[in-house]
């Protein structure tokens, strides 16, 4: 009769080494054959397979991940932000004061060339003639805003005088009995000269509130922008020196690049000294019309 053979114990069929550690080759086969059996329909980029210890109430646990460029990235909750879009503000800041000092270093030496006589500028000479006529003219409003301003002071002392001279003499003759025509006939004449000095008072105040429209509001902007059309020229022939210099020079590997860097920056502020010029003459002719409609005669 065969002895029926006993069941073996669970701990019997860990292998071990030579060394008394658990051999877990045959945990590592058995987790590629589980994932060789999952179905293909669960959608899993990869699956991890970890095996936990016996005394563990779990068996397994199946961890899964998508995969990027190769590896295995854990899917985490929250918003994600990309590398590219992390942006230093102490860099830009630096990058403006870079680019800042370099246009200011250009047009320094491109100011100081032109007093020495060095370098050359673009001139416009027809819209160079409207400016120096305008700062001319810009003067001379202001000594005509000044002289009215005096002439409406003095003139209002005037009438003020006038007026309280006519209310003396209209005093003076309901007193005086025997003078009271002639007192009154001064009377009179004052009250006029003072209502008449009011009304020119008023054409003269008018007249300096659209001079000083004129002078401080018209041309002032008209200057802003000439100034503006100024720094615009002064950059121009800056970045244009710069490329006539970079021509005259060797074309090889290195010099290419800051050749072409030059001449899109020349073109940049070509286009901003063309709009500006354009401006400053559209300025020119709206202050000429809106001077016609500001003057009238006194």
């Amino acid at each position: 009769m065969m002895a029926q053979e006993s069941p073996k114990n669970s701990a019997a069929e860990i292998p071990v080494t030579s060394n008394g550690e658990v051999d877990d080759s045959h945990e590592h086969g058995f987790n590629r054959d589980l994932k060789r059996s999952l179905p293909a329909g669960l959608g899993l980029s990869e699956t991890q397979i970890t095996s936990h210890g016996f005394d563990s109430t779990k068996e397994g646990v199946i961890e899964a991940g998508t995969l990027q460029g190769g590896q295995k990235t854990q899917t985490n909750s929250g918003p994600v932000i990309l590398a590219d879009e992390i942006k230093n503000p102490a860099m830009e800041k630096l990058e403006l004061v870079r680019k800042w000092s370099l246009n200011t270093y250009k047009c320094t030496r491109q100011i100081i060339s032109e007093k020495l006589g060095r370098g050359s500028r673009t001139v416009d000479l027809e819209l160079e003639a409207q400016i120096d006529v305008l700062r001319d003219n810009k003067k001379k409003y202001e000594n005509i805003l000044r002289l009215a301003q005096t002439l409406s002071t003095q003139l209002f002392q005037m009438v003020h005088t006038q007026r309280q001279l006519g209310d003396a003499f209209a005093d003076l003759s309901l007193k005086s009995l025997e003078l009271h025509e002639e007192f009154g006939y001064n009377a009179d004449t004052q009250k006029l000269l003072a209502k008449n000095g009011e009304t020119l008072l008023g054409a003269i105040n008018f007249f300096i509130a659209s001079v000083s429209t004129l002078v401080n509001k018209t041309i002032e902007d008209t200057l802003l922008t000439v100034k503006q059309y100024e720094s615009a020229r002064i950059e121009y022939d800056a970045y244009r020196t710069d490329l006539e210099e970079l021509n005259l020079g060797p074309r090889d590997a290195n010099t290419l690049p800051k050749i072409e860097q030059s001449q899109h920056l020349f073109q940049a502020h070509k286009e901003k000294y063309d709009k500006m010029r354009n401006d400053v003459s559209i300025k020119l002719k709206l202050l000429e019309e809106n001077k016609v409609n500001s003057f009238f005669t006194v």
